[in-house]
């Protein structure tokens, strides 16, 4: 099944005194395992370079860094969706494990326990997986970021196997752009923040460590993606700016668009306007519309928490903060729904530590802890913004 040739996977480039030999790995053959350890073996390199940030290398090397989790504070500082999708997206990559017999990142784990049983210095060149989402998020246009958001979704419910178109674009590509292939197939705007910004990314991080090395070391293998061989040759080739410069604008993440943040605000706006019309008309017709308020927001609200398998209290809590949280922005009916879960349903050890394994299929979304205290702040917070548009357009209904 592999298409796996060693001479074609490799190239140097020379940067001043140091030779880099890219090895460009296939993500789904165990060939670029054994290829990995050969070339640390055969040849005398002065260091190792692997395609990871410090996130995903403490992931890979530090099986109990998900236990440290602090999940309130992820909460409260809206990462929750950030970390839902760095599950979802470990989920479709251990399903390619499965069906392959392969741990995802073998070949990375190969360079890394290489530098170590030789003593190089061990150099992770990839951006930090966050950014790098982040990216990919503002840089889709905002009609299709639900694609993006639906494709996690379905990828989870999914039961199929992988494809062989997708076999085939992880034989000569690149882990995060074949798993967002998955999701949004076909999408220009993806391109440049998945392979091309790293490219440049990785390029800056290698010139930037032998500067950092005092000595220029002669020789670094560089172990990546066979998709990014070409980018990243021609990347490094190209010192039009310098290292320091080109991480420091690739890390940057663009900021938010102005009119979704005043959105919520604009509609409570809104609503608030609306009861006091109904209030001025009759004190019925006030009271009908703060009812409707409150039950089709509520409900909602609720029902997204039961959906997750919420706790009664989440549940019955979901219901009576949705309606005033839709009228305040500064707090979500998410995060409370999921602070109150927390509470309820204090997530234990095993919670967190059982939780890659966990969410590799569906069900266990729901069955753990961690992972179902997730599911209760997105579906709560779907519940609630449907809530909040449903029972708008109730109440304009009532005033027309």
């Amino acid at each position: 099944m592999s298409t796996h040739q060693p001479s074609h996977l490799t190239r140097e480039v020379q940067v001043g005194a140091t030779r880099f030999v890219l090895l460009g790995t296939a993500h789904v053959s165990p060939e670029s395992v054994a290829d990995v350890r050969r070339a640390i073996d055969s040849e005398a390199y002065d260091a190792v370079a692997v395609e990871l940030c410090a996130t995903r290398y403490q992931s890979m090397t530090d099986p109990h860094a998900l236990e440290r989790m602090d999940l309130f504070e992820i909460l409260r500082t809206s990462k929750a969706g950030m970390v839902m999708a760095s599950l979802a997206l470990g989920a479709y990559q251990q399903r390619l494990a499965e069906q392959f017999d392969i741990r995802p990142g073998a070949e990375l784990e190969a360079g890394i326990a290489g530098a170590r049983r030789l003593g190089l210095p061990l150099w992770c060149i990839d951006r930090e997986i966050g950014t790098t989402l982040k990216r990919v998020y503002r840089n889709v246009p905002w009609w299709q970021r639900p694609g993006l958001f639906t494709g996690l979704i379905g990828s989870l419910l999914s039961r199929q196997d992988i494809g062989t178109e997708d076999i085939e674009r992880l034989k000569q590509g690149d882990m995060l752009e074949a798993t967002f292939s998955e999701f949004a197939t076909g999408s220009s705007a993806l391109y440049a923040p998945l392979i091309a910004e790293r490219d440049r990314y990785m390029a800056a991080r290698l010139r930037e460590s032998v500067d950092a090395a005092g000595t220029p070391p002669a020789r670094v293998l560089v172990v990546i993606g066979a998709g990014h061989l070409s980018g990243l040759a021609d990347a490094l080739a190209d010192p039009s700016l310098a290292p320091a410069d080109e991480r420091e604008n690739l890390d940057q993440v663009p900021p938010p668009a102005r009119w979704p943040r005043l959105l919520p605000w604009v509609v409570a706006a809104v609503i608030l306007i609306g009861f006091v019309m109904g209030f001025s008309r009759s004190t019925a017709l006030g009271l009908q519309l703060v009812m409707d308020w409150v039950v089709i927001n509520g409900s909602l609200c609720a029902l997204g928490a039961l959906l997750a398998r919420g706790h009664p209290l989440t549940v019955g809590g979901s219901f009576l903060a949705a309606p005033l949280t839709s009228l305040n922005p500064t707090i979500g009916a998410g995060f409370v729904a999921a602070a109150i879960e927390l509470f309820a349903r204090r997530p234990r050890v095993e919670d967190f530590r059982a939780l890659r394994d966990a969410v590799i299929h569906w069900r266990g979304w729901w069955h753990n802890r961690v992972a179902r205290t997730l599911l209760v702040f997105l579906f709560a917070s779907l519940g609630s913004a449907v809530g909040t548009y449903l029972a708008g357009f109730r109440i304009f209904e009532r005033l027309i």
